[in-house]
């Protein structure tokens, strides 16, 4: 068995198709993607902060504060229309961003008008700055009419603080803010390192099974003085160490990663979210997905073992990705947490125990039951592996 690991091992090494999927992905590609989505996030948040908006402003006469506000700040274009005109239709034809449309009711004097009601037209379906810039313009108007209204009232600063919030709700969270970025950003994460387990177990699979079958070497070795299920463990391990260190290599760049943006970019709630994770939960996580490689490896073997060619392979693991989506979706899903049945549906309940690791909520006698239910599937799927190797009919389809 360790013969033919070792041997399937060099051949591995030497295959840089499989060491780019096993080792560049997880380090580089997957973090640049991040890198890559984040910086286009942040300039077309800039782009809409600063784009000169074209604006129609219906009513203006009754609000001249509002109407002078706009046309001396930077970034707003009036544009003349006739009351009348469908505004949907001009924003839709582009020709103005937005329109403003001030009710006749609208006064300096907020104790003989009462509240005024202004109307905001947009297409808001996109990422804009629409609606925060103008009120912007809004709230500083909203602020003079208030003061305007307190004052002739005369009020004193604690009467007028009372009557702007008569009640207040406050809220005292018991979560802290591991938690509430875990519960936030915990799902995702299980979702990226099985894809990264999976492929990078899936291109050694293909070979080590199907692989041989179009070489023509498939024969030498079960002309061999070594016992089937030998080669199969061989190759098994082979396959699982390629996921294990593709896994080991996802959780400490993604630890790296972390480290990397806490303290060289020093965004605040990285800052918070990755020093509150301890290592002790990394190796964790570790664990929990070594189970789970040996699960991924035992399919894709007997998926190999049973195609005629490699791209028949191939398209079976595409399948079988497709449907690894299925239990990590059930873990992001709302109301699903680790307790119950979730606790025993495979995969999901990996899933589920890394984002309460990440939460820093794990109960962890959990994790034994977890990984012991986990362990087992993997065995029952090794066992069905050497029994599927033993069968001329799959080997020689």
């Amino acid at each position: 068995m360790w013969l033919v690991f070792l041997k399937e091992l060099k051949e591995l090494v030497r295959d840089k198709k499989t060491l780019f999927f096993m080792i560049a992905v997880p380090i580089l590609v997957m973090p640049a993607f991040a890198g890559i989505a984040i910086y286009f996030a942040q300039n077309a948040a800039t782009e809409a902060q600063n784009k000169v908006l074209n604006y129609a402003l219906i009513g203006g006469r009754y609000a001249p504060d509002i109407d002078a506000k706009l046309m001396q700040i930077d970034g707003f274009k009036r544009v003349e229309i006739n009351q009348q005109t469908d505004y949907k239709k001009l924003i839709q034809e582009n020709t103005v961003d937005f329109v403003l449309e001030i009710p006749a009711n609208y006064s300096d004097d907020v104790l003989q008008s009462g509240q005024a009601l202004l109307k905001l037209h947009l297409n808001d379906s996109g990422l804009n700055r629409v609606f925060y810039r103008v009120n912007e313009i809004v709230d500083e108007q909203l602020q003079k009419l208030r003061a305007s209204a307190f004052a002739k009232l005369n009020l004193s600063e604690e009467q007028q603080i009372a009557v702007l919030n008569p009640i207040i709700l406050e809220k005292v969270n018991t979560a802290d803010s591991r938690e509430n970025w875990g519960e936030k950003i915990g799902g995702l994460i299980p979702y990226f390192i099985f894809i990264l387990c999976l492929q990078g177990a899936m291109f050694p699979a293909a070979d080590l099974g199907a692989g041989e079958k179009e070489r023509g070497t498939l024969e030498t070795l079960l002309i061999s003085p070594i016992e089937r299920y030998k080669l199969v463990l061989g190759k098994f391990l082979t396959i699982a160490f390629a996921g294990l260190t593709s896994a080991l290599i996802t959780v400490t760049s993604m630890a790296l990663w972390g480290l990397i943006l806490s303290q060289g970019l020093a965004i605040e709630f990285v800052v918070t979210f990755m020093s509150s994770i301890g290592a002790v939960d990394f190796i964790l996580m570790f664990l929990m997905l070594i189970p789970v490689v040996a699960i991924f490896a035992s399919i894709l073997l007997s998926l190999s073992i049973y195609a005629k060619s490699y791209k028949e392979a191939q398209s079976y693991m595409g399948t079988l990705m497709m449907l690894l989506f299925i239990p990590i979706f059930l873990a992001m899903a709302p109301g699903v947490e680790l307790k119950g049945i979730w606790a025993w549906v495979p995969l999901t309940n990996v899933a589920l125990a890394i984002k309460e690791l990440i939460k820093g909520t794990m109960d962890y006698f959990q994790l034994i039951a977890i990984f012991g239910s986990t362990a087992l599937i993997a065995a029952g799927l090794l066992a069905f592996c050497v029994n599927w190797f033993n069968k001329e009919k799959v080997l020689f389809r």
